[in-house]
Parts: C-alpha cells; sequence; structure tokens
C-alpha cells in the first residue's frame, strides 16, 4: 500500500504508516505545491532591501533581528540545532515515524516554502528505517512542538542520534549506513522542519485508533459483567435509549443488546425480585456512549490537523508571507483531553463493574473473588487492587493540561498549550484502560464459568476466544500473564470481532 502525502490522510493512514505497514511518497500535488511556495520565497530573497520574518530575520523574540544574505543558511543550520533542547527517555519507534510522515504531510501543503528535496529525503528516512532519536519532554505546544521537531530534523541535517535496524548511533551514521543523503537547509527550511503540532498529533493519532476500539470493547466486557451478575438489558431497550438519543448512547445500547441476544442467563432469572441494577450496570450506554461522542469530536480535530498547515509564517496562494497562529497547540490539547477523560471515565466504569464480580455482597451468590475456595486462595482479589491503582492514576493523568500555560521566549509566547503534555497524558491513559479492561474480561469470565449456564450468543463467542488462550481460575496462579494474553486479544480486537460476528 501507498499513499501522497500533500493529499488528504486520514487517523488510520498515519497508523499503518507509523506501523509499517504502509509506505509513502511525495504525490504530484505536493510536489507542485512545494515548487510553488518555495518559488515564492526565491522572490523574497532576491528582495535584498526587505526584512522578511523566517525568511531572513532572527526568531522569536529576535524576529526583527536581521540576517545578512551570507548567513542564511547558517541561521537555518543553528535553528535547529539550538532548538534540540528535549530531555527525557526517546519516542518509541512507532510514535517517531507517525511524527515523521506528519511533518512531510504538513510540509507538502505547500505552505512552507521548502523545497520538495527535504519531503523527499524525510520520506526517504522513513521507507529506509532512519528513525531519529527524539525526547519525549521539552514542548510547551506553543509554536507547536518546537524541541521534538528540532531533533527529528537533526538527524535530516547529519547531526543527532538515530535508529537504524535496531541499534542507535549517530544520525550521520544512520544517514549513511542507510544511503541517505543529509540536506544542506535554505532559507526558510529550517523553521518550516520545526514550526508545528506534529509531536501532539503523533501521540494523539495512535491514541485515538486504540481508543475507539476499547470504547467499543468496554461493552464487550461490561456485558461479559452484566451477564456474570445476573443483570438486566431491559434498560438498554432501543425506545428507553431512544427517548436521550445521544448518537453514542444509541451505538453502546445497540452494541450490548446484540451481544447478549438469546442469554439462557438473563432468561433464567427473568422473574427474580431485583428491581435495578448498579449504576456500573445499567447506565453503560450513557456512560460508554459519552465516552464515543468525545471521542468523535476528538477525531474530528485530528483528521482536520493532520491535512492543515500548521508551519509560521505561510506562504499563502496568492504570494504574501503571512506570520499567524496556526502553529499553536490548542485545538489539538483541547481534544487530547477530552480523551483523556474519556478514557479514564471507561477504565473507572469497569473497575466498579470488577468489585460488584469479587464482592459476595454485590455478586449475586457466586463466591468471594470468583473462586471455589477462597481462604486457601485470594482467586481476583489482587487483579481488583491492579485496577483500582490504574484507575486511581488514570483520574490523575486526565487532569486537563490544556488549561495550564507559561510563558516563554521573553514573553513574546505568552500563551502556550502544552499539547505534548497532553498528548502523552492521553496515550498512557488508553494503555492503561486496555489494562483494567483486560481484568474486567478475565473476572467476568470467571464469573460466567462459574454460572454455568450460556451467555447471549456475542458474548459467548468472545468467552470462547479468550478460553482458548486462557482457562478458568480453579486455584490461584500468576495472573499477570492471563492479563497479557487478554490485553493481546482486546488489542487485536480479536474478541470484539468475534462477539460482533
Amino acid at each position: 500500500m501507498m499513499i501522497e502525502v500533500g493529499s488528504k490522510i486520514s487517523v488510520e493512514d498515519v497508523v499503518s504508516v507509523a506501523e509499517g505497514r504502509t509506505a509513502a511518497r511525495l504525490g504530484d500535488r505536493g510536489r507542485g505545491a512545494l515548487r510553488r511556495s518555495r518559488a515564492v520565497v526565491e522572490g523574497f530573497l532576491a528582495d535584498t532591501s526587505t526584512a522578511t520574518y523566517g525568511v531572513n530575520t532572527g526568531f522569536g523574540a529576535l524576529a526583527e533581528v536581521r540576517i545578512d544574505d551570507a548567513q542564511l543558511a547558517t541561521l537555518q543550520r543553528n535553528l535547529v540545532l539550538s532548538h534540540s533542547v528535549g530531555v527525557g527517555a526517546p519516542l518509541d519507534r512507532r510514535t517517531t515515524r507517525a511524527m515523521m510522515l506528519l511533518r512531510a504531510q504538513v510540509l507538502a501543503q505547500g505552505y512552507s516554502g521548502c523545497r520538495p528535496l527535504v519531503v523527499e529525503t524525510l520520506l526517504e528516512m522513513l521507507h529506509k528505517g532512519v528513525h531519529p532519536k527524539i525526547p519525549r519532554k521539552g514542548s510547551v505546544g506553543a509554536s507547536g512542538d518546537l524541541a521534538p521537531l528540532a531533533h527529528l530534523a537533526l538527524v535530516l541535517i547529519g547531526e543527532g542520534e538515530a535508529e537504524y535496524e535496531g541499534v542507535w548511533m549517530p544520525g550521520p551514521d544512520a544517514m549513511a549506513k542507510a544511503g541517505v543523503a543529509p540536506v544542506e537547509l535554505s532559507a526558510k527550511e529550517g523553521l518550516a522542519l520545526i514550526n508545528g503540532t506534529q509531536g501532539m498529533l503523533a501521540f494523539a493519532c495512535l491514541a485515538q485508533v486504540e481508543a475507539e476500539r476499547l470504547a467499543a470493547t468496554a461493552d464487550l466486557t461490561g456485558a461479559m459483567s452484566l451477564e456474570a451478575l445476573k443483570g438486566s438489558v431491559r434498560p438498554f431497550d432501543e425506545a428507553v435509549v431512544g427517548a436521550r438519543p445521544h448518537p453514542g448512547a444509541l451505538a453502546s445500547a445497540a452494541r450490548l443488546r446484540a451481544v447478549l441476544h438469546d442469554s439462557e442467563i438473563m432468561r433464567s432469572h427473568e422473574d427474580c425480585a431485583e428491581v435495578q441494577d448498579a449504576y456500573s450496570l445499567r447506565c453503560m450506554p450513557q456512560v460508554h456512549g459519552a465516552a464515543v461522542d468525545m471521542l468523535g469530536y476528538v477525531r474530528g480535530v485530528l483528521t482536520i490537523e493532520i491535512n492543515s498547515a500548521t508551519d509560521n509564517p505561510l506562504v499563502l496562494p496568492d504570494g504574501r508571507l503571512q506570520s499567524g497562529g496556526n502553529f499553536h497547540g490548542q485545538p489539538v490539547a483541547a481534544a487530547c483531553d477530552a480523551g483523556a477523560i474519556a478514557m479514564a471515565d471507561l477504565s473507572s466504569i469497569s473497575e466498579r463493574r470488577i468489585a460488584q464480580l469479587i464482592d459476595p455482597a454485590l455478586n449475586r451468590g457466586l463466591p468471594p473473588f470468583l473462586i471455589a475456595k477462597p481462604g486457601l486462595n485470594s482467586g481476583f482479589m489482587m487483579a481488583q487492587v491492579s485496577a483500582a491503582a490504574l484507575v486511581s492514576e488514570n483520574k490523575q493523568l486526565a487532569t486537563p493540561n490544556s488549561v495550564d500555560t507559561i510563558p516563554t521566549s521573553a514573553d513574546r509566547e505568552d500563551h502556550v498549550s502544552m499539547g505534548m503534555t497532553a498528548a502523552r497524558n492521553y496515550a498512557m491513559v488508553t494503555a492503561h484502560c486496555r489494562h483494567v479492561l483486560a481484568i474486567e474480561a478475565l473476572a467476568a469470565a470467571q464469573g460466567l464459568w462459574l454460572r454455568e449456564l450460556k451467555p447471549g450468543k456475542g458474548v459467548l463467542r468472545a468467552l470462547n476466544v479468550l478460553r482458548d488462550r486462557v482457562p478458568p481460575l480453579e486455584e490461584d496462579r500468576a495472573l499477570h500473564e492471563d492479563f497479557a494474553r487478554a490485553r493481546e486479544l482486546i488489542t487485536t480486537g480479536a474478541m470484539l470481532r468475534a462477539a460482533l460476528g
């Protein structure tokens, strides 16, 4: 498969390239846009009497300092070097590759004024597996992700460090081994490489695809818990949920009804004295649905951002070189905060269902901690503790970052987005949610095994997939290995696909 930068690409395209399943090239549309914008920059360079920001001036608070023409190449190189101030562990390979693709996509929009050579070299690095070492901290998301993008650009110009064929090495060595020639930057190109939101956007795109899958998976694990706890499907009635028709709630209720269809367990207690289930069971469409709706908003923001120009100044189609604020990370930062909140809530309600499953006062006849011989065995006691720890951490991580700001660059950048932090937290909360849902799936499966009657057909199909990898818990064993197997089935979507038939 192949995508063309400069044309519209999707969140899924970004993930596919990041994972090495799809290649990317510079398409004709992008090449033409790059040539047109570069011609505009060359025109400004020819006018030696005018100071033009980004072309022959300093940057940030030094924007009024005019640079001699003979020093313009040094100016662009110095910009990349001086902004390479990141700290902390390097980004993983997937996030780095997503960031490389996204930066190429921005440049190929034709608003940045760089030569096609810059984009072609970046894509060649991506294709040949030269992955710059990019520290994960040091961006406030103001002029975008300046420090992370500068570390990306370092290797492009023959500096920095990179991973090649699984080994970290100096950037020039990685480029030489891969047969990629570094670029000597020309006017405007250093600035074009580092202005924008592609660090936070890379994290967000990778988290988004998983978050959407987990939101649907939460309906499945919730349905499994509902069956194990002898809960009722009636609150998910189409007429009930339709009386308050939020799209996410409607979708969640429809999934719940589908996987719970034809349940022996449901039929076995149709005439019981129980009137209402706890909120974590009864309100799944409303809570899960709210997360689905929030994730829909996040996807919309990311799709726009992927295909936008976030450089500064912009080379406009009418020939102007205009400063603006498209680099500011606030749209992405706010969206990442929303995504983190959605995933934190999904993990929180899941943990409450786990707590009900293990509590003999709440689990409607199941043994304490879901184990046949409690006392001698602890069963799922500590599984719920792990879920609680993750949920507590998620509550801290989901505290919005986009409402924070701290002035930088001598107060020129006096309002910042903290978007990179928001995006990293979105990714971390999403990963934690995956762990919690895996624990719920295992606990619910144990409850269903103890019930003996058959659950709904969709739940049963998912249960069979899980049981192929994880046997019931008859006596204590190290559950972390079970957690890993269940997480894999959630990550690949195997259980969800089976359940939805």
